[in-house]
This record gives structure tokens, C-alpha cells and sequence, in this order.
């Protein structure tokens, strides 16, 4: 096995999509924490839709780079959910839920009306539930990755303390002078950015997992903010063997990424468990 991994990791295909993997998973655990506190955890499915269904338009109107369409559109989507929804009557999980279908139905329909190809359910089906296509990632995708990741990790550590404090409480936040809907717009920007990344790796329908599943193992053993670093621990480690068990087993990518996943977070339950019965 040894010498079958050391024989893949000498293509450089594979080795792009383990940095990318990894970025990918490592800035998506770092917002989990926050979102799951604040009630948002399904934000990642809605901002998926949402991406799927600017993928769509992007599609039909045969835009070369389709990033200049599908971010553009996903980031003002989660500002608007994430920043406006308490101002309006259609709050939080009603907003996400409408939208989240909304943009599903929307992007199918068009898919159909407009194919732009002969295979419309495989090229849903790819996009949905993600391909071997983190295998086929070209330089240029590297890069554009590894540019934004950088940025959402630089700026979660620099406002670290301000996100903590939204986090927990945003009218003490606010009384102590934190600019509050400034934050509430850097993180809506933020988690749109990692919704848009990670659709290449496990698909839109799976894009909430990367998310959510961290953050929860993490919390189910460590009771502190500090779950955020432990979260990123798991989430990296999880997507690596992912990738690495698709590889060699021939399994889609993102299926598996998520299925280890799972697979920590039922060992954390346990470990949480089994100390909970000692005490």
C-alpha cells in the first residue's frame, strides 16, 4: 500500500488535490464553529444551492471562467441571509430553506431548457455530488485556491477575537464598541468564498459536511471556542485520508472525504460518551 501511495504521489494531479483538499478543509472547519453556534449550520447547504444554480447560468451563457459568475452571486446571497435576514419576516432557517430550493429548482431548469451538453443528469449528478474532477485540477485552479485560502486564514486569525465575540453574544459585542455588522458581512463573504472552493471537491449537496461534521466532533470533547483549532485538526486529517482512500479504492472523493467525517465524529461521540459514564 505503502508503495502504491508513493507511486500516485508522484503525480502531480494528486498532489493538487491534496493541497487543495486540504486548504479547502482546513478554512472550512475554521468557520463551523461559529456558524453551528450561531444557528447557521445550514447556511453551507443554502450557499451550495445557490452556487449550483449560478453554475447554471454560468452554463448557458457559456462564460469561459465561470467563477466571474457563481462568486459574484453566492457572496451576495450569503450577505443577504446572513446580514439582512433579521431585519426582514422571512428569518434564518425560513430564508435559507427557500432560497436553498429556490436555486436548486432554478439551476435544473435551466440546465434543461438551455443544455449545453448531451448528458444533463451526469453533468447534475457531477455537480451535486462531486467527481474525480480535485484529480484533474490544472495549475491555475491551484493557485486561485491557494490565493483565497490564504486570505480567509489571515483574516480569521487577525479578527479572531472579534469573531469570537459575535459569536457568543452580539449585543455585548456591540456595547463593547465591535462594529458588528462589519463582521457579520467579513464572515457572510467568507463562508461564501470556501461554499464556492469546496464544490470542486465534494460536490454541492455534500458542501455543509466539510462545515458542520468538525465542528460538531470537536465540540462533543472540547466545551471552549478553542474547538475552532481542534475542528481544523480533524477536518484536515479527514480530508487527506479521504483523498488518499479514493485513490487507491477508486471511490469518489468527496463521498469519502465526508465518510471520514462521519467516521470522527462517531469517535468523538463515543470518547465523549465514555468520560461522561466515568464522571
Amino acid at each position: 500500500m505503502i508503495d502504491t501511495l508513493l507511486f500516485y504521489l508522484d503525480f502531480p494531479f494528486v498532489r493538487y488535490a491534496i493541497i487543495v483538499g486540504t486548504l479547502i478543509s482546513l478554512c472550512s472547519s475554521l468557520l463551523g464553529v461559529t456558524l453551528v453556534l450561531k444557528r447557521y449550520s445550514y447556511i453551507g447547504d443554502g450557499l451550495s444551492h445557490v452556487a449550483f444554480g449560478a453554475l447554471a447560468i454560468a452554463a448557458v451563457l457559456k462564460v469561459t471562467n465561470n467563477m466571474l459568475i457563481i462568486l459574484p452571486i453566492t457572496v451576495t446571497v450569503a450577505i443577504l441571509l446572513l446580514c439582512r435576514s433579521k431585519d426582514t419576516r422571512v428569518k434564518g432557517d425560513a430564508a435559507i430553506a427557500m432560497v436553498s430550493a429556490g436555486a436548486l429548482a432554478i439551476g435544473y431548469l435551466l440546465m434543461n431548457i438551455f443544455s449545453t451538453s448531451g448528458n444533463v443528469a451526469g453533468d447534475v449528478c457531477t455537480t451535486l455530488f462531486g467527481s474525480m474532477s480535485i484529480l484533474t485540477l490544472k495549475p491555475t485552479d491551484v493557485y486561485l485556491c491557494i490565493i483565497l485560502s490564504a486570505i480567509v486564514l489571515v483574516t480569521f486569525v487577525l479578527f479572531y477575537h472579534k469573531i469570537f465575540a459575535i459569536t457568543f453574544d452580539e449585543n455585548f459585542a456591540r456595547a463593547t464598541g465591535v462594529n458588528v455588522n462589519f463582521f457579520n458581512l467579513l464572515i457572510a463573504i467568507i463562508i461564501a468564498v470556501i461554499i464556492v472552493l469546496a464544490m470542486n471537491l465534494v460536490g454541492a449537496l455534500l458542501v455543509s459536511a466539510l462545515v458542520v461534521f468538525p465542528a460538531l466532533s470537536a465540540m462533543r470533547v472540547f466545551k471552549s471556542f478553542f474547538s475552532v483549532t481542534v475542528a481544523a485538526i480533524i477536518s484536515v486529517i479527514c480530508s487527506l485520508v479521504g483523498i488518499l482512500v479514493a485513490i487507491l479504492a477508486g471511490t469518489p472523493v468527496g463521498s469519502t472525504i465526508v465518510a471520514m467525517d462521519i467516521v470522527a465524529f462517531l469517535i468523538c461521540y463515543l470518547t465523549n460518551f465514555i468520560r461522561n459514564r466515568r464522571v
